[in-house]
């Protein structure tokens, strides 16, 4: 809850592909990356898993959450639509935080990613050409 004089907390509204699966989640993200391992990669199909992270509290599914697909275990999982399996979301840390796929976002969060990870399996095709900075696994 706000406190006296403070704005309400900015919510940001995501969706899969489809729109059967919707989320909204807070804009106090704790930090967000570009992630290169290989299970990001696949699990989008693409060179990297753009994504914030913030506390799995934080987010709540709005709509679709019988029909999602859960791959994973409960405290370690990827969240995907059930239909059109778009990754929405994985739960990690021991399920005390998501990472949110940024590319599932409707709303414009307030953080950008601030560096790339697990470069050391990124796709031998894509070559990083912007200034942010790469660590080989998780960032320190």
């Amino acid at each position: 809850m706000a406190s006296a004089g403070s704005a309400p907390e900015r919510r940001l509204r995501g969706r899969c592909y489809c729109g059967q699966a919707r989320f909204e989640v807070s804009d106090a993200f704790r930090y967000a990356a570009n992630c290169h391992c290989s299970q990001c990669r696949r699990t989008t199909g693409s060179a990297f898993k753009p994504f914030a992270g913030i506390e799995r509290a934080k987010l709540t599914v709005t709509a679709g959450a019988d029909a999602l697909l859960v791959v994973g275990e409960p405290d370690n999982h990827d969240a995907h639509c059930g239909r059109c399996g778009s990754l929405l979301f994985s739960v990690v840390r021991g399920g005390a935080y998501v990472h949110v796929a940024l590319g599932t976002l409707e709303d414009a969060p307030s953080i950008r990613p601030s560096h790339h990870i697990f470069v050391g399996s990124k796709a031998p095709w894509f070559e990083i050409t912007d200034d942010l900075p790469q660590f080989e696994g998780h960032a320190p």
